[in-house]
């Protein structure tokens, strides 16, 4: 029987932070070390996700009702969860996700004004049980991120949520700092405006202390 005790951390922040980058890199760290790596996102993560992301994301001429895009999203979380983060965990692998449930608290709540209450009340129908066990913040200001967001789309153009104006993604970014100072125990807050071999040795400064209470394989 494998004695490995699985792990859920969760990479959040703004556009043009480096999530991808950087949890990428935390993945093959993490795998040199030994652990096994189920690397995922969200929206998305499994097939059905993947088509509600796609929903999402695309930019039509129908306008999405708020209520529509925060029940998109648990939607897609909870396939997620069921079908992949909750078996992974259970046979010990470290599950590295690409946001999750802060990120609806910053973008859905901070950023469209829907009311923490509503989330909450969804957060105890998908995943009453189920919080990281870290959260990698990766802070960078608005300007920052949105500038480096623009190189990285190039031609392709921005999707939906890329397409808002910079004042809401002050108030993304200031409800992902309210709620790393709130829960200061499982947030790790990252200046994601360095190089990135500062940014990844910071990660990996978060990582270790998990490593070394890790349990070794049987």
């Amino acid at each position: 029987m494998n004695s490995v005790q699985g792990r859920f951390i969760t990479f959040e922040g703004g556009e043009g932070v480096g999530k991808s980058t950087q949890i990428r890199r935390a993945a093959a760290w993490l795998e040199a070390q030994g652990v096994v790596v189920v690397l995922t996102r969200e929206p998305g993560g499994t097939p059905r996700a993947e088509q509600l992301r796609r929903i999402l994301l695309e930019r039509t001429d129908e306008p999405m009702p708020q209520s529509c895009e925060l029940l998109l999203m648990f939607a897609a979380r909870a396939s997620h969860l069921a079908n992949l983060i909750e078996p992974a965990v259970a046979r010990g692998a470290w599950v590295l996700c690409d946001r999750f449930t802060d990120a609806t608290y910053a973008y859905q709540g901070g950023g469209r004004g829907l009311p923490a209450a509503d989330i909450d009340a969804l957060v105890r129908i998908v995943h009453p049980q189920r919080q990281p066990d870290l959260t990698v913040l990766l802070d960078a200001p608005v300007a920052v991120g949105m500038a480096r967001a623009r190189a990285r789309n190039g031609t392709g153009g921005p999707d939906r949520f890329e397409s808002e104006r910079a004042e809401f993604f002050e108030r993304v970014r200031q409800n992902y700092l309210q709620r790393a100072a709130q829960e200061s125990g499982r947030f790790r807050v990252v200046d994601a405006t360095g190089a990135l071999e500062h940014v990844e040795a910071a990660i990996r400064a978060a990582l270790q202390p998990m490593l070394v209470t890790q349990a070794p394989s049987r």
